[in-house]
């Protein structure tokens, strides 16, 4: 018996990246599945937990989709690109292929003129308009506003504003302020042109899956998201 890696021929095959975006698309689609029906009850705390809760789940569905970038999810490049597609896609409608050139672009040329997700302006809302311009289309839109026309037929629309929509858009604020906003404003005159965050892993998963440790990434893109505090722990040392 091997344990941890399948072998298949003479390569090994890493079957955790996959198991990982699975877990994520999973706890996504139960947590969806059920809050659309939840009652919801304005002075229960729980309903402002959910929202957290699936706002955190978004931010999991595009970390991996991120991850499908750079191969990470699968050493199958097929496997690795269809997971990536159905992750972007459960997020609010995002096209894969229009996501993975420009967050190559932000790799090759980070913190520059060339870099989309870049902005000289160290103003939060001048750079989060600026960033979200890269990403969302007319597409996203109009297929946002047909399905939410087709589950209001059948789900209470507070619930699909409530816990479809709103955490989608927070998770674009979580999204932007840890990975890419704190990392790249201001001078970093590091090769990587990237700060990070100090060491806390719980800090580190809850705000934005490890991404915290921005230069972390960047000096190893190669490391998935879940493995990044490894790097922290070896940059620390």
């Amino acid at each position: 018996m091997i344990a941890g890696n399948q072998i298949l021929g003479n390569k090994h095959i890493d079957p955790t990246g996959v198991l990982v975006a699975i877990l994520i698309i999973a706890c996504w689609s139960t947590s969806m599945v059920f809050l659309l029906q939840w009652n919801i009850n304005w002075s229960n705390p729980l309903t402002y937990l959910f929202v957290l809760i699936q706002m955190h789940l978004y931010t999991g569905l595009f970390i991996t989709a991120h991850d499908a970038m750079h191969g990470l999810v699968s050493s199958n490049k097929i496997v690795n690109n269809v997971i990536g597609v159905f992750a972007a896609l459960l997020f609010s409608y995002n096209f894969y292929w229009k996501l993975f050139p420009k967050h190559h672009e932000h790799h090759r040329f980070v913190a520059t003129d060339q870099d989309p997700d870049y902005h000289h302006s160290d103003n939060f809302f001048v750079w989060y308009f600026s960033f979200i311009k890269q990403y969302l289309s007319v597409w996203q839109i109009l297929l946002m506003a047909i399905t939410f026309n087709i589950l209001k037929l059948f789900l209470p629309v507070d619930n699909l504003i409530i816990f479809w929509m709103l955490p989608a858009v927070l998770s674009t604020f979580q999204l932007f302020y840890f990975g890419t906003y704190l990392p790249h404003r201001g001078e970093s005159d590091n090769k990587h042109h990237s700060n990070t965050q100090s060491k806390n892993h719980l800090w580190a998963f809850i705000s934005c899956y490890f991404f915290g440790y921005h230069y972390e990434h960047h000096d190893s893109p190669g490391t998935p998201w879940w493995r990044l505090w490894r790097k922290k722990e070896e940059m620390v040392k």
